[in-house]
Order: structure tokens, then C-alpha cells, then sequence
């Protein structure tokens, strides 16, 4: 017979009380219809030499993994747009995952009408998750996104350049999952002293990133955080790719990599001690 350790014992006491808290009305409802729609509005600072002196206090927006049409309809997507715009970034960004099912879109939806209104002085930029990819929907996802005036990044990389011609470099890496992923050629003719953002929707690239390419800041998101996380155990369920890096920050070498928890949900339409979020990044140079 296995021995159980004291560890162990009190992690199987608090899943045990927390799945009766989910199951019950109370717990149900509040996973089921408060916490998915409390947006996080989440504001960092970016510090780093080589963000050029210019760029100190340029403000970029992230928001990901929205899930448009599994609980996530375009009265939310509205509302993000409102809460990105009263921020007033200068860059925004999304990481993937726009519909759950693209092979249900149904211009009805109007979400160019609606990605549209995303103002962004310096510019819009976009990845492809998985579920972009999914059911054929590459062509869709990509019209949509380019429609609404999103530069789409597969494989490749631009420039932010402001007035005193200083730049910042934003690539974008096609979905590690189901799209075919290039990082060198993502990241190709970058100049080593420039301050690189990288989009990749899993987070989980990071390892990859910090072994063999010149990356500042990698923006992810994918995991949802888990949607559903125990206190002390942390998330439940987290999905290939999106499981050793799931929220928040982490440092690997001189990488700084930062998992958004995303908007909507997929699978199951609950989120427990991981609500949505919007991400605000102010740079500043070090």
C-alpha cells in the first residue's frame, strides 16, 4: 500500500472541499457567471537597457484566447475593446484564439465592426492560436484580424520606429500546436541590440526561446491560467503546451516571459481563482 505523505493528505483535503464547493449552487454560480465576466485590468512595468530612451513610457495593451461563440459572445468583446480603449495604449496585441470554433462564424458576429474600434496610435498586431487554425479556419481568422486593421505575424517580424527613428522589433511565431512554427525565421534579421517582443500563443516556446534565440519579452497566453485553480495546488487542468508556464511572469535567463490568463473560456465554460484579463505593459528604459 502506497504511503501518503502529509503533503499529500492535506492536497487530497482540499480538492476534495473545494470540488464540493464547485458542485454546489453557490460555488456553481459563481464559477459558472461572476468570475468570467470579471475582467482584470493587470498594469506592469517593463524595465530593460535596451529599450531605447524614446520608448520610455509607451504603453502596449494584451489581450488573448477569447473563445468568441463558447460562452463569450460579442456584448464581452465589446466590452474589452471599451476597457483596452480607456487605457489608451499605444501598441496593442493579441495572442491567439479569437473562436472557439471557426467553422461556426457567422459574419452576423461582426467582429471586424468591433476589432475595428481598437485605436492604437503605433499599431495592431496579431498571432495565430490553435483554435484560429482549428476546423480550417486559418483564412477566416486571418481576414478577420487584417479586415480589422491587426498586422497578422506568422513567422516573421516588423518594426515600431517613432519619430527620432529609434525602434522596437515585435515578432510573431505561428501556433506551435497546429500551425507550422519557424522561430528562426520568425526572429530573422533582428539586430542583436534591439529590443525584441516575441508573440507566441503557448507560452510553453519559452524554454525553446531562451535556449537559442534573442528574445527581451515573449507575450503568451493559451493556458487560461487553468480556469479552475485549488489554493496551495494550483491549476487543475492546464493544456499541452501551456502548462509549465501558465500565469503571470517568469525570468529564464534574459528572457522575461508573461502568460495572460486570456478572456473567455473553452470546454468548459467555468473559471475558478483565475479571472479574465486584459495586460498593460508601460517600457521603461533601465
Amino acid at each position: 500500500m502506497a504511503k501518503v505523505t502529509r503533503r499529500g493528505f492535506f492536497k487530497r483535503i482540499f480538492i476534495l472541499a473545494f470540488t464540493a464547493l464547485l458542485t454546489s449552487g453557490a460555488g456553481y454560480y459563481y464559477a459558472r457567471y461572476i468570475e468570467p465576466k470579471q475582467i482584470k485590468i493587470l498594469k506592469h512595468t517593463i524595465k530593460h537597457p535596451a529599450i531605447p530612451e524614446s520608448f520610455s513610457g509607451i504603453k502596449i495593451a494584451q489581450f488573448s484566447d477569447t473563445h468568441i461563440g463558447h460562452h463569450f459572445n460579442k456584448a464581452d468583446l465589446e466590452k474589452v475593446i471599451r476597457k483596452i480603449n480607456e487605457e489608451e495604449p499605444d501598441i496593442v496585441v493579441f495572442t491567439g484564439d479569437l473562436m472557439d470554433n471557426p467553422l461556426e462564424y457567422d459574419s452576423s458576429y461582426n467582429l471586424i465592426g468591433i476589432l475595428s474600434k481598437v485605436k492604437a496610435p503605433l499599431g495592431k498586431f496579431a498571432i495565430f492560436g490553435n483554435h484560429d487554425h482549428g476546423g480550417y479556419g486559418t483564412e477566416t481568422y486571418e481576414e478577420i484580424m487584417e479586415e480589422s486593421d491587426f498586422t497578422v505575424l506568422k513567422n516573421e517580424n516588423t518594426f515600431v520606429e517613432i519619430i527620432d527613428g529609434s525602434r522596437i522589433y515585435i515578432a510573431g511565431v505561428d501556433d506551435l500546436m497546429l500551425g507550422r512554427p519557424d522561430f528562426r525565421e520568425t526572429l530573422k534579421g533582428i539586430p542583436d541590440e534591439a529590443y525584441t517582443i516575441l508573440l507566441a500563443h503557448e507560452g510553453d516556446a519559452a524554454d525553446s526561446i531562451a535556449e537559442q534565440f534573442h528574445v527581451n519579452l515573449q507575450l503568451s497566453g493559451h493556458s487560461h491560467g487553468g480556469q479552475v485553480q485549488l489554493p496551495f495546488i494550483g491549476p487543475l487542468i492546464t493544456p499541452p503546451l501551456g502548462s509549465k508556464f501558465f500565469e503571470g511572469f517568469y525570468q529564464l535567463d534574459d528572457l522575461t516571459l508573461y502568460v495572460n490568463k486570456g478572456l473567455g473560456t473553452t470546454r468548459q465554460p467555468y473559471r475558478f481563482l483565475a479571472p479574465p484579463e486584459i495586460s498593460f505593459f508601460t517600457l521603461e528604459k533601465e
